[in-house]
């Protein structure tokens, strides 16, 4: 097990699958103490069960980051478990495509109670305590990483509040890094294209063949891909920050 990031504490949320699954397996091998935070316990109980046996140290947290006061109980028991939090990774979210136009509101709803009110919840509640380990051994630096999306770039017919959402996260984390950098707390965007994970499953049929067929010709990242851009970010030197890292299956070509 590499050590770079041995006596910190990471709060994954969106632990259950996918990216967030991924990036909590890639920062518990580094060293770090893994909260995982999502809705489904038993994925994150069996996530927290293989990074314990593997040497790790690693807690499963219930919480929906819709719920301001989940998420907030989600970073207190971290920092009640652990005693600190040194990096915050809000990749929680979700992706329901399709036209505007006839569109099912609530679906429209969740992706802004989740991609950006829980975003806003977690980073809230999170602040003080990235702050306070900004300022403390071992590091003296702390990380806040929101996972957003090629959405958060480039608007697309049949994303538009997808793209809201993402373009609103980007906005948000570049303000907030202005305010908070000379703290040494670095904030930092993801933006991935294209990726192998259950995202696109929760659309309508209709949609998920779209998806199909848009990237039939072209193999999608995995989320382990995306989670090495996030470690690479964590484990950058004091005196470095990475803003914004924009990243697409080499054949994806918008």
């Amino acid at each position: 097990m590499n050590n770079q990031l041995d006596g910190t504490v990471v709060l994954v949320t969106g632990a259950s699958s996918g990216i967030g699954t991924a990036t909590a397996e890639a920062l518990a091998a580094l060293g770090a103490t893994v909260a995982l935070a999502a809705r489904r316990t038993d994925r994150i109980s069996e996530l927290a069960d293989k990074i314990n046996a593997g040497g790790g140290r690693a807690l499963a947290v219930t919480a929906d980051m819709t719920s301001e006061p989940e998420a907030r109980a989600a970073v207190d028991r971290t920092v009640a478990e652990f005693g600190r939090l040194d990096t915050l990774v809000n990749n929680a979210g979700v992706m329901l495509l399709g036209p505007a136009v006839g569109a099912p509101l609530d679906q429209w709803q969740s992706m802004v109670d989740l991609n950006l009110s829980g975003l806003l919840y977690c980073t809230h509640a999170a602040l003080p305590h990235l702050l306070e380990a900004a300022a403390s051994d071992p590091r003296q630096v702390a990380d806040l990483v929101n996972v957003s999306s090629v959405a958060g770039r480039v608007p697309r017919n049949g994303s538009a509040v997808y793209n809201a959402t993402k373009h609103a996260v980007g906005a948000f984390s570049e303000a907030l890094r202005q305010e908070v950098t000379r703290r040494h707390l670095r904030v930092s965007v993801i933006e991935p294209g294209a990726v192998d994970t259950e995202l696109v499953s929760h659309n309508r049929p209709e949609v998920q063949e779209s998806h199909r067929e848009r990237f039939a010709r072209t193999q999608k990242m995995e989320a382990a891909d995306i989670a090495e851009m996030i470690a690479f970010v964590i484990t950058r030197p004091r005196h470095m920050s990475v803003n914004e890292i924009l990243v697409r299956p080499t054949e994806q070509d918008n």
